[in-house]
């Protein structure tokens, strides 16, 4: 019953954002690095942020008590996104915080000194080094790929569904139900964008929750559930970096964008996504070893870029 309430909580929320974006002026206003071309209202993922937290006080009693307060992390980096939505801060004020709040999250879950991935088993402090600056790219990377309708949203579904299915941790259903609500805002075409309040704190959230448990098994999984994210942004980077790009500078050449101006609707890069991810899902109850289906993954989106370079060339 809770996720329900959730759900048409979020749907309210977000028509009360929405509204009062319109009658401010909160707006996106569309310029030649975007992929809409009407003034949209943002910052609707400050509903998905203020459910999020508070449900982390209803199931309290649910949650380890470090992961709880690491999670509550996530409000400086809503706060500061949220004014950046409406004023534009600089990108080195928005860092600042990211890293305070990184820090005081790696802090509350005892420190990160231990991770299994694939054949190595590694040990040490410097494995806390690895962990903020992984918080650090994969809060701003999902704000990157928050960059077509119903993109963020729906990947935060999947991802939601994926904690709770092999986590079974409540807040997964949580992500889901709330993700869902603005995600009736937000698919093609959106009237409403998520925001740096929204994508910024969901990434950060993720990333959270990856270094709760850093058994190989739990890293893997979320590796999985967050390929199409993290390897795009990832290959991008280095991409754009090669080419002696400013990196820090806007742009439209992630894989999604690209696709998008090859010709493919903004539903149909989002349902073919939540496909891709559905597959992936499903495959990890079948699969008999987690490493050979996280190569396959990896693979698989490698595949799917090279074949979006063919579509719309990296340009």
């Amino acid at each position: 019953m809770i996720y329900i309430v959730l759900f048409f909580l979020s749907i309210c929320i977000t028509y009360i954002i929405r509204f009062y974006a319109k009658r401010k002026a909160i707006l996106d206003i569309p310029n030649e690095r975007s992929s809409h071309t009407l003034p949209t209202p943002r910052g609707g993922g400050l509903g998905i942020i203020i459910l999020f937290i508070l449900s982390l006080f209803y199931f309290y009693d649910s949650i380890d008590i470090g992961l709880f307060y690491a999670l509550l992390c996530v409000i400086p980096i809503a706060v500061i996104s949220f004014v950046d939505d409406i004023f534009t801060l600089s990108s080195t004020l928005r860092v600042s915080v990211q890293s305070i709040s990184a820090i005081g999250a790696i802090y509350l879950l005892g420190g990160v000194n231990h991770i299994d991935f694939l054949i190595f088993d590694l040990d040490g402090w410097w494995l806390n080094i690895l962990a903020f600056m992984t918080i650090i790219w994969l809060t701003n990377l999902y704000n990157f790929l928050d960059g077509i309708d119903g993109y963020a949203s729906s990947q935060a579904v999947m991802v939601g569904l994926g904690l709770f299915i092999f986590f079974q941790n409540p807040l997964g259903l949580v992500i889901v139900s709330i993700s869902l609500g603005f995600l009736m805002f937000n698919w093609h075409k959106a009237s409403i964008f998520m925001g740096d309040v929204g994508s910024a704190s969901l990434g950060f959230i993720f990333a959270v929750l990856i270094f709760y448990d850093t058994s190989s098994g739990n890293i893997l999984i979320w590796m999985i559930l967050l390929s199409l994210f993290w390897i795009d942004a990832s290959v991008t980077l280095v991409r754009r970096y090669i080419n002696g790009e400013k990196i820090t500078q806007a742009h439209r050449k992630h894989a999604y964008q690209r696709l998008v101006q090859s010709g493919w609707s903004h539903s149909l890069v989002v349902l073919s996504s939540i496909l891709f991810n559905l597959i992936f899902l499903i495959s990890i109850y079948f699969v008999p070893s987690l490493w050979i289906l996280f190569i396959i993954n990896i693979i698989s989106v490698f595949i799917i870029i090279r074949w979006i370079d063919t579509q719309k060339g990296f340009e």
